[in-house]
C-alpha cells in the first residue's frame, strides 16, 4: 500500500514510560516539515501529469490542422517537434522534483539516525552514571556496615567482661557473707567463757 501525507499526520505511536526516547514535540514538527514538503512534491508531480497530459493532446490533435491548408510539408515538422521539447523538460522537473524527494527523505533517516544514536549514547551514559552511584552508595554501607559491626562486637565484649566481674563480686560476696553469719553460729553455739556473765551491752547488741 502507497504512503501518503495523511498516513503520516494520522500515524499514532504507542508512549512507552520509563524509558529514553525523542522529544514528542519535536517529533511532530519535523513530521509536519517532510508532510508539507511532500505535498508540494505530490502538486508538483500533478501540474507535470497534466502538463504532459496537456502537450501529448496537444501533439495528437496537431496533425489533423495541417490538412485544411496549402502548406502540408512545413507544418508536421514544427508540430512534431514542439511536444518532443516539452516532454523532455518536464521529465527533467519530474526527475528533479523526485531528486528532491529522495534527499528529503534521505535527511530524515540521517537525523532520524543520529537522534537514535544520540539517545543510545545518552542512556549509556546514564547508566554508567547510575551504577557507579551505585557501586559508592554499597561500598559505603558496606563500610558503615563493618564499622557498627566492630563498635557492637567491643561494646559487647565489655559488656560481658563487666557481667563476669559483677558475678565474680556476687559469690565473693555470698562467701564472705556465709562465712560471716557461719561465725556468729559458731560464737552462739560455744559454751559460755569463765566470765560467762558478760553483759549484754558488752555483746554489741
Amino acid at each position: 500500500m502507497a504512503l501518503t501525507p495523511e498516513d503520516v499526520v494520522t500515524k499514532q505511536f504507542q508512549h512507552v514510560r520509563f524509558k529514553e526516547g525523542f522529544d514528542p514535540d519535536e517529533v511532530d514538527d519535523f513530521l509536519d516539515e517532510i508532510v508539507v514538503e511532500w505535498r508540494k512534491t505530490i502538486d508538483e508531480n500533478t501540474q507535470l501529469k497534466e502538463r504532459i497530459a496537456e502537450l501529448e493532446s496537444g501533439a495528437a490533435a496537431a496533425p489533423e490542422a495541417p490538412a485544411a491548408e496549402e502548406k502540408p510539408a512545413e507544418a508536421p515538422e514544427v508540430v512534431e517537434e514542439a511536444p518532443e521539447a516539452a516532454p523532455s523538460d518536464a521529465s527533467g522537473s519530474v526527475t528533479s522534483t523526485a531528486t528532491s524527494a529522495a534527499g528529503i527523505i534521505a535527511r530524515a533517516e540521517r537525523l532520524h539516525d543520529e537522534h537514535v544514536a544520540e539517545g543510545e549514547a545518552t542512556a549509556k551514559r546514564l547508566v554508567d552514571d547510575a551504577e557507579a552511584k551505585a557501586e559508592s552508595i554499597v561500598s559505603s554501607a558496606e563500610a558503615k556496615q563493618r564499622e557498627i559491626s566492630q563498635k557492637l562486637d567491643s561494646e559487647r565484649k565489655s559488656l560481658e567482661g563487666r557481667i563476669t566481674e559483677l558475678r565474680q563480686f556476687e559469690r565473693d560476696y555470698r562467701q564472705q557473707l556465709r562465712g560471716y553469719f557461719e561465725q556468729k553460729l559458731a560464737d552462739l553455739d560455744a559454751p559460755d567463757s569463765g566470765s560467762g556473765k558478760t553483759p549484754v551491752s558488752a555483746v554489741g547488741l
